[in-house]
């Protein structure tokens, strides 16, 4: 039985090339950047190049990359050092923003007393640029939190324009793009944004490592403490093989972007034409103008069909989720879902389906033929 993944928003497969990467860092270049022996200096060299080279890939300047273990913890560093070292005082954000992010200002909140504000959100999924202006017309000292791509519908937030607004009304502007780095072009020197995260996996390179861009004379502070590491904003031992699987995956994604991103839209397309030939009924949520990558349907089936059709997906080697795998082992519905389907379609059964360039016509083909059984 042939294996068909579709599950590339919760974490993707490594590239040849990033194996290639790390296997020659692990067994060659083991030394700590931190050490002042050659070992020591070929691992910082291996470093700092990765680090300009991701910098070169987002038109930001080297020193505004800081590696961390993944995009949760960059999250939470920004929001916690927004609030108790920048004195923000209050935090605008969204009802669909990952839990990173809406979990850690929940938190904020409670340990300092700030205020939060949720933008409305559009039955499409986006946000009402309208209600955010109005937000922003306080003079609170303020950090708008909104993410470029939805991990569960694609819906894309148009960063440039956020960006401009945010400016315009003195706030900082943060932003998890950890869907979006690596899939789509990004120039941090044309974009007002202040902070940027993002996960390696999610472009094809290992887990456990990712970065923050923060923007130079941003003043923020370490989360953590130990070592002067990452100019002594993010302490512990780099994980170099991991970091220069990073920034190898980086390069490559970018290198083909485009090529990539016609194959997979051409295989979001079929999949939707499809879809309208063996059940007419479904709908897309989040409309038809989310990211590339990403693909979330209503399926017109029974609501008892909804608990086990992951189940019955899986048995027939496909994989699939109902939403951000973060939260995949709750019963709960998808806090993203909740705010734009009514109760009735909630009880529906809804699959986040997500490319990659790995994946053919025929895993579609095998994908419609499984839930015409069901």
């Amino acid at each position: 039985m042939k294996k068909v993944y579709l599950d590339n928003a919760s974490t993707t497969a490594l590239r040849p090339e990033v194996i290639q990467e790390m296997t020659k860092v692990l067994t060659e270049d083991y030394g700590n950047p931190s050490s002042t022996h050659s070992l020591g200096r070929a691992a910082k060299n291996i470093l700092e190049l990765s680090r300009k080279a991701i910098a070169k890939n987002l038109g930001a300047t080297a020193q505004e990359i800081i590696f961390t273990s993944c995009g949760t913890e960059a999250n939470n560093w920004i929001l916690r050092s927004a609030v108790k070292d920048l004195k923000v005082k209050r935090i605008i954000t969204s009802k669909i923003e990952h839990h990173a992010v809406l979990h850690t200002a929940l938190v904020l909140e409670k340990e300092f007393g700030i205020q939060i504000d949720y933008v409305a959100i559009k039955p499409n999924g986006e946000i009402d640029i309208t209600n955010l202006v109005e937000l922003l017309s306080h003079e609170t000292k303020t950090l708008v939190s909104l993410m470029h791509v939805n991990n569960e519908t694609g819906t894309i937030l148009d960063l440039e324009r956020v960006g401009r607004i945010c400016k315009e009304h003195s706030a900082l502007f943060h932003s998890d793009t950890v869907q979006s780095v690596g899939k789509t072009a990004i120039d941090l020197q044309n974009l007002s944004v202040d902070f940027i995260v993002a996960s390696a996996h999610k472009f094809h390179g290992p887990k456990g490592v990712g970065f923050a861009f923060i923007r130079k004379n941003s003043a923020l502070q370490p989360l953590f403490f130990g070592g002067e590491q990452e100019k002594g904003l993010r302490a512990g031992t780099e994980a170099l093989h991991q970091i220069a699987g990073m920034a190898k995956a980086l390069e490559v994604s970018y290198s083909k972007l485009e090529m990539e991103r016609i194959h997979i839209l051409e295989l979001k397309n079929y999949l939707i034409s499809q879809l309208e030939i063996e059940f007419p009924s479904f709908s897309i949520n989040g409309g038809v103008d989310g990211f590339y990558t990403v693909l979330n349907v209503l399926l017109p089936f029974a609501a008892d069909k909804t608990a086990m059709i992951l189940f019955h997906l899986d048995m027939k080697g496909i994989a699939v989720s109902r939403g951000s795998a973060c939260q995949s082992g709750s019963v709960k519905p998808s806090h993203v879902l909740a705010e734009i389907l009514s109760d009735e379609d909630l009880k529906k059964p809804s699959l986040r389906i997500s490319f990659s360039h790995s994946n053919t016509r025929e895993d579609i083909n095998l994908l419609i033929d499984a839930l015409k059984t069901i």
